[in-house]
């Protein structure tokens, strides 16, 4: 058995992206109210100026990164195996994770789910956050506690939050966090584009034919 290590990174890293600056400019709760016939003018945020935490800084974590550079944003991250050199060379100051909770106006999760980090996002981690600051989940929705994210953006501490991942998938109609206009949930969407099934495609043939072949496939799972 096989597998395809970083196919869909920057697909992902794409989205993260595209989810902060949806929060940052209200822009599904615009879009709809105008729809709905209104012209309403809302104070946007900017990531000019603004930092933004990475938790995690493997594959997808540095493909948003490098695509942070163009934003003129302050970018921090936590890995607990950090890619020095690439850090240094694209402006990520690497700092404790209790500094990336802390300080960032945007939070975004790049991180595995293991028995450490399952509900990682809990009532405390939440209350540690910037008051103001978005939540950003394109990884697994079992790293975030569902009621105390509710509760945190119920009570203002937090401004938004976007998840493309759900510890229930697809949630019920009537799950909470869907009602909030300050929250984006998509369908664990990340990786669905042509450039990621593409790479997918290509790797997983590479490896059927290196089989065929009597060769070591590149990315054998173990």
């Amino acid at each position: 058995m096989t597998n395809t290590p970083g196919a869909n990174s920057s697909a992902v890293a794409e989205l993260t992206i595209a989810l902060m600056l949806a929060l940052a400019r209200s822009l599904c709760p615009m879009a709809a109210a105008t729809r709905a016939g209104e012209w309403p003018r809302a104070a946007g945020l900017s990531l000019e100026g603004k930092t933004v935490g990475l938790l995690g800084l493997g594959a997808i974590g540095r493909q948003v990164a490098r695509r942070l550079m163009g934003f003129d944003c302050r970018t921090m991250a936590y890995d607990p195996v950090p890619d020095t050199a690439f850090a240094a060379a694209h402006g990520v100051a690497l700092v404790p994770f209790d500094r990336v909770v802390s300080e960032a106006d945007y939070l975004s999760l790049h991180i595995p789910v293991t028995p450490e980090t399952r509900g990682i996002v809990n009532a405390d981690f939440l209350a540690r956050m910037r008051p103001g600051a978005f939540l950003i989940n394109t990884a697994r929705g079992e790293l975030i506690d569902e009621e105390a994210l509710l509760q945190a953006l119920l009570s203002g501490h937090l401004r938004g939050a976007a998840l493309d991942a759900m510890a229930l998938e697809p949630p019920p109609a009537d799950h909470p966090l869907l009602s909030l206009p300050q929250v984006i949930v998509t369908p664990h969407m990340g990786a669905n584009t042509d450039a990621a099934t593409n790479t997918m495609g290509r790797m997983a043939l590479e490896a059927c034919l290196a089989v065929l072949q009597g060769k070591e496939p590149a990315h054998r799972v173990v």
